[in-house]
């Protein structure tokens, strides 16, 4: 058996560069153990638009054929259209071709239960252990697998939001946006058109063809849109969104051209979600102390959980959330499905602003303000990440912190967290506070300290 090397295995699927750590092999078998352990049965396929997405999606079709499970083929799509698909009681589970906001020559394999989450830790041990192994449930030559085409995942996913009881649709077409949208030439080319359209806006594209030569760094972070910014101000646009290239992040533009950062997105949807139907909230140990903030206004409480969205989908499910997501503009909107989604977020964000009547850069500057500052610390593969985050942690044990997921500093109105990524070969060292030199003051000293430990 070929070892499996250079390849990002967690809660986030399992991803690699392709061709060097991902390949047609290596998909082939997490298909089959996937396939061993939920099948026989049909199972939902969706890609992004990456380059690499059919050489990946005939191997996981082959293994699933294999262990005699029908592939649901929905073609390029969305993650969380993919996940939609997989709820449906006849499917028995869901698998999504994306690394999501990676680079271009990433891949991945996101697998999904049959109840549309991502797998468990517990789960995706059991897929992982089945790998290693080389134990598989192979069908006989006359009870293997056959293709199914599905053409209307994304019509129910849209048709699904549309009906929503928070989302009056005629509302939203009487406004009549003008938007400015970058999908990055992922996924989003396939579903952003049809749904714009029927919500009655007037929209303008960057990067709207799904051929996965992202022309820019895939991950909608302000530093990244600024052909965005500048398209709203020249259209006198009255929003620019972006999305991720399987279109589970939402990032906002004002229509100043000013972007809001990740975090607002999923502090917007809340604020709106809160003031109709308060309840508590789910989020991760990442997200603005804005979300905090606004569920005080409404007397309602934040669980934080580990980052990944099958952590903060679980505690969701849990507490009967009203609303959840990550900040990384991941919105979760349980009354629609457990799972990061741009598309519903776009939908209650355009509800949002025909309610508050008020220009997009009012209704952010109306929020509770904080500063964010995102870093990263590179490291080969095979590095342990997580157990030189558990040295720093040990190091600072009698001080305020939260462990919920790596190392959290806790002061009165600001903190740090460094982590291992689920989805990179990276650490990532997040700041939050009131202004931007307390971030990046505190980000800078976490990295400092970190580097040290490294060299040690």
């Amino acid at each position: 058996m070929a070892e499996l090397k250079n390849l990002m295995i967690s809660v986030s699927g399992v991803r690699g560069i392709v061709g060097d750590g991902l390949t047609p092999d290596v998909a082939l078998r997490f298909a089959q153990a996937y396939g061993s352990h939920f099948g026989p049965g049909r199972i939902v396929v969706g890609r992004d638009s990456r380059v690499s997405g059919d050489l990946i999606k005939f191997a996981v079709w082959s293994g699933l054929m294999a262990v005699g499970c029908d592939v649901v083929d929905i073609g390029m799509t969305t993650t969380p259209t993919t996940a939609m698909a997989t709820e449906k009681p006849e499917n028995k589970g869901g698998i999504i071709i994306t690394a999501s906001h990676n680079p271009r020559e990433w891949n991945a394999l996101k697998l999904l239960a049959p109840d549309g989450l991502f797998l468990s830790p517990e789960e995706g041990a059991h897929i992982l252990e089945r790998v290693q192994q080389d134990r598989y449930s192979f069908a006989a030559w006359d009870t293997i697998g056959k293709v199914i085409r599905d053409e209307n995942a994304a019509d129910y996913h849209i048709a699904c939001v549309k009906k929503l009881a928070l989302i009056d649709v005629a509302a939203i077409r009487k406004r009549h946006f003008k938007i400015v949208a970058d999908p990055c030439n992922g996924a989003g080319g396939t579903i952003l058109p049809e749904f714009l359209q029927d919500l009655g806006c007037e929209v303008i594209y960057l990067n709207l063809e799904p051929h996965g030569r992202f022309p820019r760094s895939p991950e909608p972070l302000p530093a990244n849109l600024k052909d965005l910014c500048a398209a709203v101000v020249k259209h006198g646009a009255d929003l620019g969104i972006a999305v991720d290239p399987d279109v589970d992040r939402l990032a906002l533009v004002s229509e100043e051209g000013v972007p809001l950062g990740e975090e607002y997105t999923l502090a917007m949807a809340t604020d709106f979600v809160l003031s109709h139907t308060p309840g508590d909230v789910a989020v991760n140990a990442s997200t603005s102390l804005a979300i905090n903030d606004i569920a005080h206004k409404y007397g309602v409480r934040v669980h934080r959980t580990a980052v990944g969205e099958i952590h903060v989908a679980t505690k969701a499910r849990q507490i009967k959330a009203l609303m959840a997501g990550e900040g990384n503009g991941g919105v979760i909107y349980p009354p629609l499905h457990l799972g990061r989604d741009a598309i519903v977020g776009i939908a209650l964000i355009l509800q949002y602003l025909v309610e508050k009547s008020k220009p997009v850069s009012r209704v952010h500057a109306d929020l509770p303000q904080y500063v964010m500052v995102k870093d990263k610390i590179t490291l080969p593969f095979g590095v342990d990440a997580k157990a030189m985050v558990a040295r720093l942690t040990e190091a600072h044990r009698s001080e305020n912190i939260d462990v919920t997921d790596g190392l959290k500093f806790l002061f009165e109105k600001s903190w740090v967290h460094i982590r291992a990524s689920n989805t990179e070969p990276i650490v990532r060292v997040i700041a939050e506070a009131p202004s931007e030199e307390e971030a990046e003051s505190r980000v800078a000293a976490l990295k400092a300290e970190f580097a040290r430990l490294g060299t040690k």
